[in-house]
């Protein structure tokens, strides 16, 4: 009974473990079409863009909060160095009125 116990445990805290340590995808390793499909596929996808840095991108502008909207930005792939993908940002030709 205490081994059972203590392998349930075990088995728990490793799928646990190995979830947590699940990163981020890098568009560096991925070509520029796999990053545009993963982010149409998924709607919304954080990505590692460089040793320290990484962004959300979407695929439509259901997938950002009100007032934003997705913007036009790139990421560095493996096959490009600027691969053109959306994130929210501010609507630049919104007007007061």
């Amino acid at each position: 009974m205490i081994l059972r116990m203590s392998m349930t445990i075990a088995v728990s805290l490793a799928i646990a473990t190995g979830a947590i340590a699940q990163g981020r995808p890098d568009s560096r390793t991925m070509s520029c079409a796999q990053v545009q499909d993963m982010i149409v596929q998924n709607g919304a996808v954080v990505l590692t863009t460089g040793q320290f840095t990484y962004d959300r991108y979407v695929a439509t502008r259901q997938f950002c909060s009100h007032p934003y909207v997705p913007v036009l930005a790139s990421v560095p792939t493996r096959d490009r160095a600027q691969c053109p993908v959306y994130r929210c940002g501010e609507d630049l030709f919104q007007f007061d009125e």
